[in-house]
């Protein structure tokens, strides 16, 4: 059985933590070190304990992937705002220093870890780092992603689907596996991946992007289904347009931008703040009984026909 006391201590964990953090942390010390590992009686006499998640939510620790621009970087500017704690990553290590002053400022405790979501090795890293600074981990914000190159199906190659499911797919399922392995043992946790409104439908010249978005809900469903026993919910958001980089570049033009604007039904983009507001409550204990969702934030644009009139 192991210490969880002295392993807390080398984690650097306070004393007083609930029973759940302390062996959360404990494990994943062991198992970077190969020197401890956590046994079944361990677990017997935590889960025999009063639920602590409520201590353990009064300051949530959230991680946020993709978290340098856009949608990422306004929720974790957000969650700065409610107080919670905060490990932001990226792969661009000046950027993230950047963002991590930016929401100290803000009276959030926040580490930067430089990832790329294509790789196994940094995103068990990425979590065991999240867990040794804030001793658990509450909430997952999956938002790294990409829109490749857009094009015809005929131009598509190996390396052009590589370029887009290695970041959208396989990047967002790296994330959940290393995700789950920190949220079973402490009883439960909340996972958002990011898919789009175009994992709902077609749109041409955009095979792979519309592919791996489509993939992103059914991962999402699946890994939910896995994670219900175990307290773990998964959801996905689909934004719409977003005013965001990626749609300063779909838009390029002013009569571009006009002309999709015509076809939504509130006639603009949605912003950065309006999907973090909804991932802040995707994440938290009032959705409890939310899980295997996709929640469209398209401002109603697949409510209906595009063209249909709306005033």
């Amino acid at each position: 059985m192991i210490d969880t006391e002295t392993q807390g201590r080398r984690a650097g964990i306070p004393a007083g933590l609930p029973c759940r953090a302390t062996i959360v942390a404990a494990e994943v010390v062991g198992r970077r070190t190969g020197k401890v590992g956590c046994q079944e009686p361990s677990y017997a006499v935590w889960l025999s304990q009063p639920d602590p998640r409520g201590l353990i939510m009064s300051t949530p620790v959230v991680l946020v992937t993709g978290a340098l621009t856009g949608i990422g970087r306004a929720v974790a500017v957000a969650y700065a705002r409610e107080g919670a704690n905060l490990v932001v990553s990226g792969r661009h290590e000046d950027v993230g220093v950047e963002l991590v002053d930016e929401l100290s400022e803000l009276g959030a405790q926040v580490a930067f870890v430089r990832a790329d979501v294509r790789r196994d090795e940094d995103m068990a890293d990425l979590i065991d780092r999240t867990v040794e600074r804030f001793s658990h981990l509450d909430i997952a914000f999956n938002n790294a992603g990409t829109a490749g190159t857009p094009g015809p199906v005929t131009d598509v190659t190996d390396e052009s689907y590589a370029a887009t499911f290695d970041t959208n797919v396989l990047g967002t399922l790296l994330s959940m596996k290393h995700e789950f392995r920190a949220m079973r043992p402490q009883g439960g946790g909340s996972i958002i991946n990011v898919s789009s409104t175009f994992g709902l439908m077609g749109y041409p010249n955009s095979t792979l992007y519309v592919g791996s978005k489509h993939a992103v809900i059914g991962i999402t469903r699946a890994a939910a289904l896995e994670g219900a026993a175990h307290g773990i919910r998964v959801n996905a958001i689909a934004p719409g347009f977003t005013q965001t980089a990626m749609y300063e570049r779909f838009t390029a033009s002013d009569d571009v931008r006009d002309a999709v604007n015509s076809v939504l039904p509130m006639h603009r983009p949605g912003t950065p703040e309006e999907m973090a507001a909804a991932v802040l409550y995707i994440g938290s204990d009032k959705a409890s009984y939310l899980t295997g969702q996709t929640i469209i934030l398209d401002g109603g644009l697949t409510a209906g026909w595009p063209l249909f009139p709306t005033g």
